[in-house]
């Protein structure tokens, strides 16, 4: 399974990076572009957890007590002690990494996080694998209700694959909740191969419309954007060499749902959010064009309908309407109803 983009991603982050400030890019998240929620676990993880993690998002979500959560390329495990954090003793936390040196820090402070959380039993597990072939773990087909990943995907030299496991593992209602790094064009082979470039985040890079085609074939047939940022090239030599292109970390929000459409369509449902999640309760994003304030009732296609309330989100939103009377293509993306269209949420 080991290719040689394999091991020049593992060399770079067991050997060649000592800290994130090794870094050539700004795509590692900065703490305080991280919520609220994130930030308050982020306390009682070790430093060495933290220094020596490499993301460029944020990709946990809301509404996890007693999920079962994947995350890919799990490094030290920062991201994976949050979920644990939030998961709670009935929760399940896996995290997949191909690199022994982040593994072993990982592995060395789980019964420090375990104690500091208060778990009598641990809640996470460590496995050392590759991301593309999630079965050679023995990890079940419509397991898991979320899968994550920060900045991970494009390190891998068979994207592909690695869309078809995590769509194999989710549950039917599951969601791939991740961020990563894309372009806005399709890169050259010389950038692909360049072991510091694809270390970077970049030589791996995926052309962001051809990654929407790719998630539309694999079966998450509306992707959605919640979050974009642009990633500077920090250094001279780095942006000699491929700063003809721009590059931006986007977190996806990709549910597997079978009733999904590959449009918008209207059938005049209804939905309210009813402000019941603890870390968010006056409002909740669930993507850049959708904000529910709380009570406060929006037009819906039957896309977005089905993601609250075919999903763990579904006890947060009260939705109306049916998809027995179809009006045509939705077109009011965020909007609220008539009777109460003082102001949109876009």
């Amino acid at each position: 399974m080991t290719t040689l983009t394999h091991q020049k991603v593992s060399e770079y982050y067991g050997k060649v990076l000592e800290t994130k400030k090794d870094l050539k890019t700004n795509a590692c998240c900065s703490l305080d572009k991280l919520p609220a929620y994130v930030k308050e676990p982020l306390k009682l993880i070790e430093d060495e957890i933290q220094m020596k993690f490499y993301g460029c998002g944020a990709p946990i979500p809301l509404v996890l007590d007693g999920m079962k959560v994947l995350d890919l390329g799990c490094g030290t495990g920062r991201d994976c002690f949050v979920l644990s954090y939030y998961v709670g003793e009935k929760g399940e936390v896996v995290g997949i990494d191909m690199t022994d040196e982040q593994l072993a820090i990982a592995n060395k402070y789980l019964p420090v996080q375990m104690k500091r959380f208060g778990y009598k039993n641990p809640n996470v597990r460590f496995l050392q694998g590759y991301i593309e072939d999630l079965a050679s773990l023995d990890l079940p087909d419509n397991y898991f209700d979320l899968v994550i990943s920060n900045c991970v995907v494009n390190l891998s030299p068979d994207k592909e694959s690695v869309m078809k496991e995590v769509f194999r593992v989710l549950k039917e209602g599951g969601e791939f909740f991740f961020s990563d790094v894309y372009a806005d064009r399709r890169l050259p082979q010389w950038a692909k191969e360049d072991p510091i470039l694809l270390g970077e985040c970049l030589g791996g890079a995926l052309y962001w419309k051809d990654f929407e085609r790719l998630s539309k074939e694999v079966g998450f047939i509306d992707p959605r954007v919640y979050a974009c940022s642009k990633i500077d090239l920090l250094d001279k030599e780095t942006s000699d060499k491929i700063g003809f292109a721009h590059f931006n970390s986007i977190t996806y929000r990709l549910f597997k749902l079978k009733e999904l459409e590959d449009a918008c369509e209207d059938f005049g449902q209804v939905a309210e959010y009813t402000g019941t999640i603890e870390a968010s309760p006056h409002h909740f994003v669930l993507d850049n064009h959708h904000v529910f304030e709380k009570d406060k009732p929006m037009l819906v296609c039957s896309n977005t309908a089905s993601m609250l309330e075919d999903t763990r989100l579904k006890k947060h939103f009260k939705v109306k309407g049916d998809t027995s009377v179809h009006y045509g293509l939705f077109t009011g993306c965020g909007e609220v109803p008539v009777e109460n269209k003082e102001q949109g949420c876009c």
